[in-house]
């Protein structure tokens, strides 16, 4: 798998698709990797007519590990944040941005589409921002401003994302936490089976056994300031897409992230939660290539499941 030397580290990469079409950059979320985007799902937008590119952040798959940050007490960290008490980071989403952005360099590519997956939402925001000149559009998908006051996950969430396993040297151990993570954060409506998630997490695990990284990203989101004054510098087309059942990103922080970013367009999607599942690749596609085109991107109008219809209407 190639690699590239950029903003001082090693990105491990992975392209797709005709190098003269368009290009459209993804950007992974929090302690995933490229191989987290589902196939079909890049193979979609490859059938789009895009040039797809998708690497492994800082700190996570076969990338550079910024081992010499060392392992950060998250519990304690939490509690910082509580009190609102001065965090240090070994890094910040501004460098993770300028990761993306030296990618771009080393391709030869001038200006790209970028599509960010929560954690990478953030990441794809400061670089329409502050590299406006690089940016044909910006997708931010199921993340956040950061703006103080906005919910947080909720406490199985949290806890989920929380919890390690006992042994976390233990790939067994690490795929069954993320499964059990997965099955908390997942979509209501559309629900990941345990052979599909055993493909996607498991390949990951293979690949890459590295948790630590895991931990210093989330240091690096906690410590970054908000992007509130950032949005209101983008300029680009803008879609914000978000699961209106996101229990880790709750739909508010995608409803804050449109309203700051000048003309952006929201999409909500009935039934979704913090995951990609398979049975809505083909919307989410429609959606970000419609966007990319400049053309009007379609209502989230397809029915969800109708065992979750059910359940919605019992609830309420």
């Amino acid at each position: 798998m190639p690699t590239a030397s950029a903003n001082g580290i090693t990105l491990t990469y992975e392209t797709q698709g005709d190098p003269c079409e368009t290009p459209l950059l993804l950007i992974m979320g929090l302690g995933m990797q490229l191989v987290s985007w589902p196939q079909a799902f890049v193979d979609g937008l490859v059938a789009q007519g895009f040039y797809v590119i998708r690497f492994d952040n800082r700190d996570s798959g076969l990338s550079t590990k910024m081992e010499r940050f060392g392992t950060p007490n998250l519990p304690f960290a939490y509690v910082k944040t509580l009190f609102r008490l001065p965090l240090k980071s070994g890094y910040t989403l501004d460098d993770m941005a300028a990761d993306s952005v030296g990618l771009l360099d080393v391709l030869g590519l001038a200006r790209a589409h970028i599509v960010g997956i929560s954690m990478g939402g953030m990441i794809a925001q400061i670089v329409a921002a502050r590299y406006p000149e690089r940016i044909l559009s910006l997708t931010s998908l199921m993340s956040s401003s950061g703006r103080r006051g906005l919910p947080g996950p909720s406490v199985a969430a949290r806890k989920a994302m929380l919890s390690r396993p006992k042994n976390p040297c233990d790939p067994q151990q690490v795929l069954a936490q993320m499964i059990r993570t997965f099955k908390i954060i997942g979509s209501p409506a559309y629900p990941a089976t345990d052979a599909e998630m055993q493909a996607i997490l498991g390949g990951g695990v293979k690949r890459s056994l590295y948790m630590a990284g895991s931990a210093r990203q989330i240091v690096a989101i906690v410590a970054s300031k908000d992007r509130l004054a950032l949005l209101k510098k983008i300029h680009c087309p803008t879609l914000v897409l978000h699961g209106a059942q996101d229990p880790l990103v709750p739909l508010a922080c995608g409803r804050d992230t449109a309203r700051w970013i000048p003309n952006a367009v929201l999409r909500i999607i009935d039934g979704m939660g913090h995951d990609l599942p398979s049975a809505l690749h083909p919307h989410l596609i429609d959606m970000i290539a419609a966007h990319c085109k400049g053309r009007a991107v379609p209502e989230t109008d397809f029915v969800p499941a109708r065992s979750w219809l059910f359940a919605k209407k019992v609830a309420s």
